[in-house]
This record gives C-alpha cells, sequence and structure tokens, in this order.
C-alpha cells in the first residue's frame, strides 16, 4: 500500500476511535467560561498539554491552536519572539481545536510526532508550510506527513500511535475544554486564566505585559 493509502486508513480509523471516544469526555463545566481565573486554569493547564517555557513560570498563555488556521500560522512566531524577549518569564500551552475539516488527523499526526520527540519541530514546520498542506480550508494529513519528511520520523509508529488510545483521548479531552470554555475561533488565547477581552495581537501583549508587571512586584 502507498504513503497516501497507509495514512488515509489511519484517518479513517481515526475518525471512528474519535466518534467512539468521545462520549467519554463531558463538557458539564461550561459554566467555567464566567469563572475566574484560577477555576478557569483547571480545564485550560492539562497534565497531557504540550508546553513551551519554565514551568515555574509567572505567566501562562494557553492557546486553543488549530494547525490548519492561518492566523494561528501568522501568529504563533509572534507569541514565540514574546518568550524569547521576557526569558523564564512565560509559558506556552498548547492545547487543540481542530475547526477545520481535517484537522483532526493533522492533530493526531502531531502528537504521534511528540511521542518521537519531535513535536515542536513538526508543529514548526507545519505552521510554516500550511499553504502546501491546506487547500480551500481543508487540511489533508498525507500532504502534511510529506512535509515532515526532514525529521525522519518512524511512519509505522506515527500511523499505530495516530489512531492508540492515548493521543484519542488527548484530543477528546481538548475538544471538550473548548467547548466548555465556550472556545469558537482559533486562536483562542488565555493569559494566567484570562480569555482576551477582543481578539488581536496587541490585546495579547498588553494582557502579558501587564501579567508581567504584577509578577514582578
Amino acid at each position: 500500500m502507498n504513503q497516501k493509502g497507509l495514512f488515509i486508513g489511519a484517518a479513517v480509523a481515526l475518525v471512528v476511535v474519535f466518534v467512539g471516544g468521545a462520549i467519554l469526555f463531558s463538557t458539564s463545566e461550561s459554566g467555567v467560561d464566567g469563572a475566574d481565573p484560577e477555576a478557569r486554569m483547571a480545564l485550560l493547564d492539562r497534565d497531557h498539554a504540550p508546553s513551551l517555557g519554565p514551568a515555574d513560570a509567572p505567566v501562562v498563555i494557553v492557546e486553543f491552536l488549530d494547525p490548519a488556521c492561518e492566523t494561528c500560522a501568522v501568529l504563533y512566531p509572534a507569541v514565540k519572539e514574546m518568550m524569547d524577549a521576557n526569558p523564564g518569564q512565560i509559558r506556552l500551552v498548547l492545547r487543540w481545536a481542530p475547526f477545520h475539516e481535517g484537522s483532526r488527523n493533522v492533530v493526531a499526526l502531531l502528537e504521534a510526532a511528540r511521542k518521537q520527540d519531535r513535536f515542536w519541530p513538526a508543529l514548526e514546520t507545519l505552521l510554516a508550510s500550511q499553504s502546501v498542506w491546506t487547500v480551500n480550508h481543508t487540511a489533508e494529513v498525507s500532504a502534511a506527513w510529506y512535509m515532515l519528511a526532514s525529521l525522519e520520523l518512524d511512519q509505522g509508529r506515527i500511523e499505530a500511535d495516530m489512531v492508540g488510545a492515548d493521543v484519542t483521548e488527548r484530543i477528546a479531552q481538548d475538544v471538550a475544554d473548548a467547548a466548555a470554555l465556550n472556545v469558537t475561533m482559533t486562536p483562542e488565547y488565555f493569559v494566567n486564566g484570562k480569555p482576551l477581552p477582543s481578539f488581536g495581537y496587541e490585546q495579547l501583549r498588553q494582557l502579558v505585559d501587564e501579567a508581567l508587571t504584577t509578577a514582578s512586584r
């Protein structure tokens, strides 16, 4: 079977597993959207979520991200620059909100790459090459896989891990938490549990600056 056929099979299996497993996760905490930031952080900063930066950083940015989202790809480098400008002060936590068609398969691919310790290089490669594997707002997982060739990932492991219980459960939990937090678009940012007052990079930067100022007192 060719590479494209293998990934189509993995994608179909993922849909079956995800639909079957999604019922395990409840969105009964839908009232959390109006809760205080500390209570909200319980849903935002899950143990399974990939994060970048010191565990004890005083400022935590949680981003709900769709790898096929153009704005996510545009703003990701800006967030990294913000972190570089404040070394040791900011931790970035990523959560999944795969709203685009086919995006859940690409999320599973990234989570599988994470099991081979290549998550961040894989994510940054896919965001930089997004226009290649996302066409008409539809993500093509086989094309996304092709863009990761330089990472020398084990394809057999990738395909098995994409439909593994831990990966599908992580995605299901993120989708459930996004619903509970009323996340309806990507990227969606929270800074120390606080949502942006309105969407935009300047609003994010202002909220981060306020959190940094508070932490320095």
